[in-house]
């Protein structure tokens, strides 16, 4: 009943947005932490009138809040059984920004790399860079206190917040900050000063002294001293248990020097880096941070790293440290020298004979020193990717030492692993003792949840003896909440229930954090707790790949650790949906979360059928993005098509779908279908009529059937004779049948370039197909057997050794990937490693110096825009190589997300305004400001019919543009 009062409550009261139902709360029981806690409801505000609303109707319903901002906490900081207040969505603005006194104001929910590209043209950036930069809100790194690499450097997010202005939990506004004399009610600033003065040698004695102390509240700042008293450096760190922020004045740096440089530090043993580390540190570098030899070798089955890798690991290292210098050019190669003569003093350095025990690789390219930078910050997630059914938990991974027991430390902590019948990988801020490290454990058994006990109890202790501390940067939450006491003594741990009472004598405000915190093996608050169990279900796809309690499906749909990489906004492509919704339903996370709890029968019986189902995964638009940018490799498009294949086994599928879904089979009525499309792309009256019986919207003309399609017997024509090189063209559906030039424009460079062209298709057979179409509805079974047929017509070429060329990219790739898990086994393997797009078998060919193409000066630009399976292969970099085998052409790969087009995705009704969404994030205004002379390059078919309606202007696949440039006298 509390939930119905408060729900009807904020719908007449709040402007926001307001979401009660079972799916919603579940995609907000979780955060990046082991545990889960089904909250009462959500609520998004869209300013602080609507956060005091919430307060109030909360608190007189008697429901507690807690604020959220990306939801990538590790401890379990911003998941309760309250009200969920995510300020992401709406309170991201950049309030004020102050150029020449290095200050702004912010609103909570803004996301530090949002933050950081606004004030990039201003020479500035807020340096508390964390690793989810992508998707940590301003906000969230307050409530945590959080660090960043460059901590060394910049110190952490309380050294870099100046002012806060909130609400407290009874609604009463404040603003605490030296500038502001503390606007507060006078009986709370006497209790906290007193507290403060009372306090202090108590403070001074049991406060760790390490940089990296975020566990409790900041009661120093309550000391009495000569600087001004700041009651916002005791709201940082807080977790969202004493007050509610709606705007944060900050302190900005300048831009780190774009010509910093890199000493990556080679090690044979793992305490040899330890032991190193406080010699690096005395050079003064901008930071020192560490990955050890497990997670290299994870992170070398991950293609997104695989280039970096090989960029610049030497040998087999048993750890690295990377040692960042940020000052002039001269300064920088002098600290390299000093780096150098370090490491050799300690034993460590590169003959020229090859490897010795260690030594230091110089890096001064910057964008490769960028690329280091993300494998570090993945360093977590790559350590998730694990496919095991244990996975490295959270919970011990933050402690920090002093410099001189970190060797010490870390061994003992192995030995405290081993002793439990686990290890764990290191990695992160060795600059500050700091270092991130999770045994390997699987929650579901209890007596691995009884040895993360055991472990935490053995850990602390450590930590106490080392004089560290016990968070050093993560904060507390659930997870080290009940071992202050331990920590800081029993006269510490009382202040922080007094601080808690003065500013939330109701204990409304994010409870259990902090102070009165439950146990952290709490086993009801796991995400797997002992009742958890997982739908049995019969795959459409092979899973098994995946491992888990109950089988592949289960253990892929897990993958999912929360981590929130599919929240950025820039860069790369993923999630496209969630950049035009922010809403968490629309997001990587959020659906894989959905699915989880539907198949444990956390959102009622029959989830997985249900409607809300179906709305949950009906913006995905099969980018595959998450494939390959996700750091745990969720494959959410397959998911979505594994989902749609359960749905459609029970409840049948739609006309839409079987238009979409038989289209290569009706294809070949071209000479039929061709005026019908015509007429109806001609005549409004008929279009909304298609749109009412078919569900394909009225605003999107139809592509129009070729009666002069492409057919195999044209291949036989143009060779020139048997050349003893052969090549097998794939002629998909979509270019047979709508854009017959392009294979004929493959044809003419295959055969120019003296390879002998093979038809995949056989005589007198129906056209081969990918079965994508089928895949896009779900309609498993049917894309099997268009698997198998088109399988066992290409194996003989593939014996043979010829390459099959394919021009869709998600037709040919779909050999590469879906083809596996449809028909597991020896020859999808084999076909997969033999199939390549046409770019990339131009590149790879030129490569080996057997490219033979004569091709002329054409147009001087071009603007290329990659397919999303292009990109979630790896395939963009062969485009570029591709075009760079023109002379004078100058191709510029757009940045650009989804084209949002998404074959079927962008003609449905209901999805076209978000279709049309994608396309204006970047692409579309990109195409619209490149020159008029200049090329457009996709090699999509819906990519350049999103171009096309968005635009006006005509997009070449890569085949057209080679065909352009060839010489005719050859």
């Amino acid at each position: 009943m509390l939930r119905e009062g408060l729900a009807t409550r904020l719908a007449r009261e709040f402007r926001g947005e307001v979401l009660f139902d079972a799916f919603s709360r579940g995609r907000y029981a979780t955060d990046a932490s082991h545990y889960q806690m089904m909250p009462a409801g959500v609520a998004l505000p869209k300013s602080a009138e609507d956060i005091a609303a919430a307060l109030s109707a909360a608190r007189e319903e008697g429901v507690p809040v807690t604020m959220r901002g990306g939801g990538t906490s590790q401890c379990g900081q911003t998941i309760n059984k309250g009200l969920i207040l995510d300020c992401s969505k709406f309170l991201n603005g950049l309030l004020e920004l102050d150029v020449e006194g290095r200050r702004a104001v912010v609103e909570p929910g803004i996301v530090l790399d949002d933050l950081n590209r606004q004030l990039k043209p201003h020479g500035l950036w807020f340096p508390v860079d964390v690793s989810t930069a992508s998707r940590a809100t301003v906000g969230g790194m307050v409530g945590n206190n959080s660090c960043g690499a460059r901590s060394l450097r910049y110190g952490t997010t309380r050294d870099n917040v100046i002012s806060i202005r909130g609400l407290l939990a009874d609604g009463t506004p404040f603003e605490f900050g030296p500038h502001a004399g503390n606007r507060v009610p006078e009986a709370l600033l006497a209790t906290l000063t007193g507290l403060g003065a009372r306090e202090a040698g108590e403070v001074l004695r049991r406060f760790p002294k390490v940089q990296r102390r975020v566990g409790g509240y900041n009661l120093d700042a309550l000391i009495p001293s000569d600087r001004p008293l700041n009651l916002a450096h005791l709201l940082v760190g807080s977790e969202g248990t004493l007050a509610v922020s709606t705007a944060i004045e900050i302190r900005l740096s300048p831009l780190p020097r774009a010509d910093r440089v890199q000493g990556v530090c080679h090690f044979p043993t793992f305490r040899a880096a330890m032991e190193a580390t406080q010699h690096l540190v005395a050079l003064n570098p901008t930071q020192v941070e560490l990955v050890d030899r497990t997670m290299l070798n994870l992170a070398r089955d991950i293609p997104i790293f695989v280039p970096t890798l090989k960029a610049f690991v030497r040998g087999d290292p048993a750890a690295l440290l990377f040692v960042e210098f940020a000052d002039s050019p001269e300064e920088n190669e002098k600290n390299l020298t000093r780096l150098n003569d370090t490491m050799a003093g300690l034993g460590y350095g590169f003959g020229k004979g090859g490897d010795r025990e260690g030594g230091v690789v110089e890096v001064r390219d910057g964008k490769l020193i960028g690329d280091i930078g993300e494998l570090r910050k993945s360093g977590l997630n790559i350590m998730m990717s694990m496919k095991e059914a244990g996975k490295p938990v959270s919970f011990v991974e933050d402690a920090a030492v002093p410099l001189e027991h970190l060797a010490d430390y870390t061994d003992r902590l192995t030995e405290v692993f081993r002793k439990h019948g686990t290890e764990g990988t290191w990695y992160a801020h060795a600059s500050v003792g700091c270092l991130h490290v999770r045994p390997v454990l699987n929650l579901r058994l209890e007596q691995d949840v009884n040895a993360m006990r055991a472990i935490a109890e053995e850990a602390f202790d450590m930590v106490r003896a080392y004089k560290g501390s016990h968070s050093g940067e993560h904060g507390d939450g659930i997870v080290r909440s009940e071992f202050h006491e331990k920590m800081f003594g029993e006269r510490i741990v009382r202040a922080f229930g007094e601080v808690k009472d003065a500013f939330d004598p109701g204990r409304h405000l994010n409870p259990g954090k902090i102070v009165e915190a439950p146990r952290m093996d709490d086993r009801s608050l796991l995400r797997y707790p002992p009742e958890y169990r997982f739908d049995d279900v019969q795959a459409g796809f092979d899973w098994s790949a995946w491992s888990g309690a109950s089988g592949g499906f289960q253990g892929a749909v897990e993958m999912c650790n929360n981590n929130g990489a599919c929240r950025k906004m820039a860069g790369g492509v993923m999630c496209p949906s969630y950049r035009v919704t922010r809403n968490e339903r629309d997001v990587t996370r959020g659906r894989a979360n959905t699915l989880r709890l539907a198949m444990s029968g956390r959102l009622g019986r029959d989830a997985l059928f249900s409607d809300a189902m179906a709305e949950t995964m009906k913006l995905c638009v099969g980018c595959k993005a998450c494939q390959r940018e996700c750091p745990t490799g969720v494959d959410m498009a397959k998911m979505k098509t594994e989902v749609l294949y359960q749905r459609g086994k029970r409840m049948g599928f739609s006309l839409k779908d079987r238009l979409v879904a038989h289209l290569p089979r009706y294809a070949r009525l071209a000479p039929v279908l061709g005026p019908l499309v015509s007429l109806r792309n001609r005549v409004p009256l008929i279009a909304r009529a298609f749109e009412r019986i078919t569900g394909i919207s009225a605003r999107r003309s139809l592509p129009a059937f070729r009666r002069d399609a492409f057919r195999e017997t044209e291949i036989g024509r143009a060779n020139c004779g048997e050349t003893g090189r052969d090549v097998v063209l794939f002629t998909d559906t979509l270019n047979r049948w709508l854009d017959p030039s392009i294979p004929r424009a493959a044809l003419r460079v295959l055969t120019r370039t003296g390879y002998t062209v093979h038809a995949a298709t056989p005589e007198n057979t129906r056209p081969l197909c990918c079965g994508r179409t089928y895949l896009s509805a779900g309609m498993v079974d049917e894309a099997r057997a268009e698997a198998r047929r088109t399988l066992a017509a290409l194996m003989p070429h593939v014996r043979a050794g010829r390459p099959v060329i394919g021009l869709e990219p998600s037709c040919l790739l779909t050999l590469r990937d879906e083809f596996k898990a449809l028909l597991p086994g020896d020859e999808a393997e084999a076909l997969a490693g033999n199939a390549l797009l046409f770019e990339e078998f131009l590149a790879r060919e030129a490569e080996a110096g057997q490219l033979n193409l004569p091709l002329r000066p054409g147009v001087a630009r071009a603007h290329v825009h990659g397919h999303c399976h292009q990109k979630a292969a790896g395939a963009m970099g062969d485009m570029g190589k591709a075009l760079e085998l023109i002379p004078g052409l100058d191709a510029e790969v757009i940045e650009s997300s989804c084209c949002g087009m998404a074959g079927a995705f962008g003609y449905d009704a209901e999805t076209i305004e978000v279709s049309l969404a994608m396309g204006e994030l970047s692409l579309l205004p990109a195409v619209r400001q490149a020159e008029t002379d200049a090329l457009i390059v996709a090699n999509g078919t819906s990519c350049r019919h999103q171009i096309a309606d968005g635009t006006g202007r005509r997009a070449l696949h890569i085949a057209e543009v080679f065909d352009r440039m060839l010489c005719e006298d050859g």
